[in-house]
């Protein structure tokens, strides 16, 4: 069995997974702020981390993988005041569309899914100690965290001081001391409908605070990866680890894992900021959730993704490609053989290399052209198959589908009754009004058969 080896962010080492308890491991994703619906980016962490779960599940280890949801937040906060409803209303309202939306994926649950709402008095505590241990200082009612504090501040994303800027805006420049450190804790303001008793006054928390206190509540400290888009870096994750390590003495994750962005041909990050983005769910209305899922997967997770309406069209046609090679596959629970054994190992492989899902995604097709190629059984393919597509989110695509309904067959015995009468026309019409149903004919020893049409 292979071992996973990921690419430590922190280290910027290809590293071993070294579970803190043997046959145990801990993963703690970032999910989303939910002040809108989520676009097809923000699902690739989603899908990539609850993957990432699968494959450690079928390589004998039991998973927790939480992922949490910020629902306190300016963004919020400014959406609502736009939208002219109660910031608590549109983070629930938008929380229940994250699930709903994800739900879609036909991916599960993570196994935990906690709200930063939800974790105030442990956020609160974690606060309280790092200005006991002298790394964080109030000032008139916001907490800062002092970055000159801590040694070592930046040696994830590898920036020179003087660039880690916070993107807090200048209204806490005065009070600060200096202009890296960020709020830990931040005094309501007016408009902000929302807030929390505190040692410091009424407020909510800061960002990063959050993850730091769910990810330890969760999981305790020195949990096994800690997961999450490249944008998070810095400086979010930056911070996480700040924040911990000054509070704990010890560090919150053993390996950083993150994922790339999803890129619109013109190479922008897709972003709601910059106005390019494509909903998950109408991606998934438009596309299927199997081409979807396919989409995410077709790159080194560490890579951007070049994403357009063409890649999800191709999308749609390798998954088809896949549910029809199915179709004539033997799912009789036989071991692996010959070239379906040496595809399904070279396929978790790739996985325990980096967790390459799009090198695993190539040796699945290499066994399909290999099997179409050869033209005979070839032992175990059907449990291969099952196998690799599990493993990939795509097990739906061996799923039985709904026969053809009763208009369906008469067009069929139309087309043939045509065809017997030599009437093409009628025969291609009822052909095409097959295809608009979305079946297709396919002329078989047995006789006319209907599939679904890709």
């Amino acid at each position: 069995m292979a071992e996973l080896r990921i690419q430590d962010t922190l280290s910027g080492e290809l590293r071993a997974l070294e579970p803190r308890e043997p046959g145990k491991v801990g993963i703690y994703a970032c999910g989303p702020t939910v002040y809108s619906r989520i676009h097809i980016g923000n699902a690739r962490p989603f899908v990539v981390f609850s993957l990432l779960k699968r494959f450690l599940e079928h390589q004998g280890e039991e998973v927790t993988l939480v992922m949490n949801v910020t629902d306190v937040n300016d963004k919020i906060y400014d959406a609502a005041r736009a939208t002219g409803v109660d910031s608590c209303e549109l983070a629930a309202e938008m929380t229940a569309a994250y699930v709903k939306d994800t739900d879609a994926l036909g991916l599960g649950r993570p196994d935990a899914e906690p709200k930063a709402t939800e974790t105030i008095e442990a956020i609160v505590a974690l606060i309280g100690d790092l200005v006991e241990r002298g790394h964080a200082y109030e000032a008139g009612g916001d907490v800062y965290f002092d970055v000159p504090s801590f040694e070592g501040y930046g040696r994830l994303s590898n920036r020179p001081l003087e660039d880690m800027q916070q993107g807090e805006g200048d209204d806490a420049a005065a009070v600060k001391r200096s202009p890296q450190d960020f709020a830990l804790w931040k005094a309501s303001k007016e408009g902000e409908d929302t807030s929390w008793p505190s040692p410091w006054g009424e407020g909510r928390p800061g960002w990063h605070i959050e993850c730091s206190a769910m990810a330890e509540e969760l999981l305790g400290l020195d949990f096994d990866i800690h997961g999450g888009g490249s944008d998070l870096v810095f400086p979010h994750h930056e911070n996480e680890i700040a924040q911990t390590e000054a509070a704990r003495s010890r560090p919150l994750a053993r390996l950083w894992m993150h994922n790339g962005m999803l890129e619109t041909t013109s190479e922008e990050k897709m972003a709601k900021s910059e106005g390019n983005t494509f909903l998950l769910h109408e991606a998934v209305a438009a596309f299927g959730r199997e081409a979807v899922v396919d989409f995410l997967v077709s790159g080194h997770y560490r890579q951007p993704l070049a994403f357009s309406d063409g890649a999800l069209t191709q999308a749609q046609a390798r998954v088809e490609r896949i549910r029809n090679f199915a179709r004539g596959v033997d799912f009789d629970g036989a071991a692996p053989g010959g070239v379906a054994a040496a595809a399904l190992e070279a396929f978790l492989a790739a996985l325990a290399d980096d967790f390459n899902t799009a090198k695993a995604v190539g040796e699945l097709f290499g066994l399909v052209a290999e099997v179409n190629r050869g033209g005979e059984d070839v032992p175990g393919v059907g449990t291969a198959l099952a196998t690799m597509l599990g493993l990939v989110g795509l097990e739906s695509l061996l799923e039985a589908e709904d026969g053809p309904d009763a208009e369906a067959q008469e067009l069929l015995a139309e087309r043939e009754e045509a065809r017997g009468a030599r009437d093409f026309d009628r025969a291609d019409a009822a052909r095409d009004a097959l295809r608009e149903r979305g079946w297709e004919v396919r002329d078989t020893p047995e006789g006319p058969k209907l599939v679904r049409a890709p």
